[in-house]
């Protein structure tokens, strides 16, 4: 029991220095700009020490572990060479029956042996095995409902009726009574001050937080009546922080539906004018581009993630800031993709920068107290209130 929990103290320990180190790796930049490398170091070696503690204490128990039975193999040995000496010279033992009775011990002792060697790789991969069954063993905290069933052919009208929520029974409240329809293709732009619960709005409507009050409906089902893979199939999410895998182009595309042929891998990244870039690649839509694409720039990360959408056609769209940490040009590209894109679909646009949201059909202003303003840019600037004073600082 001492040796496993050992060597389960050593990959916890190691999973703490290989997320420091990935840590560093990704946000290499913030630490050289504030000239942080000694700090970072020493975090490091604080990790890296207690993970040499770990495996020593860990190599102490195989230590003990291993001594121990090789001492026993070597009594066995012992005890048979004294106690068989004594018979033979007793002549009660002949010479042939006592090597052969050695020889039977060795077959006896040749599988402890070969237990010692195996039991501390058996240690490494059950304790690596029990972290792993721990991760898989964590129930989400939403789930599917008792007979939910499958959200299909949608049309994209989305309705929150008296939508509250906050995070949990202390917190306060980040929506308050939210009645909002939003019928089939419309666009629709959501701003407001940072903290106003803009991104939580959006959240709630694939499910990754659940309403405290009220309810959201798509096309008149409650999103808690259908399966989270109906519902999420047919919602593409574009952010300002862009994931992408270490791999290929093509798999990053691919992503948005693994099924997808080449040729239709191809036309999304046209359509989300990301197709001449890549072309200029090297290797084309075979090149890696590093842990979260660290060899692309902003906006070629940006339009790779609309390709990922477009592949994934679906017919509501949630586009969260996606445009605000872009430069003009790459704005200009993306803002262009995100249109085409939009077309014909339910979308959701938080924006940042008041400027690109003029043509929605329609926008509101949601602060603290809910929504406290719907109406198109015009109808807005015409009533003097917050987004006007909004859109006076863009």
């Amino acid at each position: 029991k001492k040796m496993k929990r050992a060597f389960k103290k050593n990959r916890v320990e190691i999973a703490e220095v290989n997320a420091r180190i990935e840590d560093n790796l990704s946000g290499i930049r913030v630490v050289k700009s504030y000239a942080n490398e000694d700090i970072e170091n020493e975090k490091f070696k604080i990790g890296n020490d207690g993970f040499l503690r770990a495996k020593k204490e860990s190599y102490k128990y195989m230590g003990l572990y291993h001594s121990g039975l090789t001492a026993f193999t070597m009594l066995i040995n012992i005890c048979v060479i004294v106690v068989g000496g004594v018979l033979m010279s007793n002549h009660k033992l002949a010479v042939a029956d006592f090597v052969a009775f050695l020889l039977y011990i060795n077959v006896f002792t040749d599988p402890i042996k070969t237990l010692i060697d195996f039991t501390e790789q058996f240690q490494n991969g059950y304790s690596g095995f029990e972290r792993f069954m721990e991760i898989l063993n964590i129930e989400p905290d939403i789930q599917d409902k008792e007979g939910a069933v499958e959200l299909e052919n949608v049309k994209g009208d989305i309705e929150f009726n008296d939508v509250s929520f906050k995070y949990n029974d202390n917190a306060h409240r980040v929506l308050r009574h939210i009645d909002l329809k939003i019928p089939q293709g419309q666009y629709l732009a959501i701003v407001g001050s940072s903290g106003g619960g803009k991104t939580t709005l959006c959240s709630l409507i694939p499910r990754f937080y659940e309403v405290t009050k009220g309810n959201i409906k798509i096309d008149g089902k409650d999103v808690r009546d259908v399966t989270l893979r109906s519902l999420r199939d047919n919602i593409g999410l574009v952010q300002q922080d862009v994931y992408l895998f270490s791999g290929t182009i093509f798999d990053n595309i691919k992503y948005g539906k693994p099924d997808a042929t080449y040729d239709e891998v191809v036309e999304a990244a046209k359509n989300a004018n990301a197709h001449d870039f890549i072309m200029s690649l090297p290797d084309g839509y075979n090149t890696d581009i590093g842990q979260r694409g660290v060899k692309l720039s902003g906006g070629q990360k940006q339009r790779l993630s609309i390709a990922r959408v477009f592949l994934k056609n679906p017919p509501i769209l949630i586009f969260d800031e996606a445009t605000s940490a872009l430069d003009n040009e790459s704005e200009s590209i993306v803002k262009e993709s995100l249109e085409k894109l939009a077309k014909n679909r339910t979308t959701l646009v938080i924006a940042h920068r008041l400027s690109t949201i003029k043509n929605a059909d329609k926008i509101i202003v949601l602060t603290e107290n809910g929504i406290e303003e719907t109406g198109t840019h015009e109808e807005l600037l015409a009533k003097n209130g917050i987004y006007k004073e909004l859109y006076s600082y863009t």
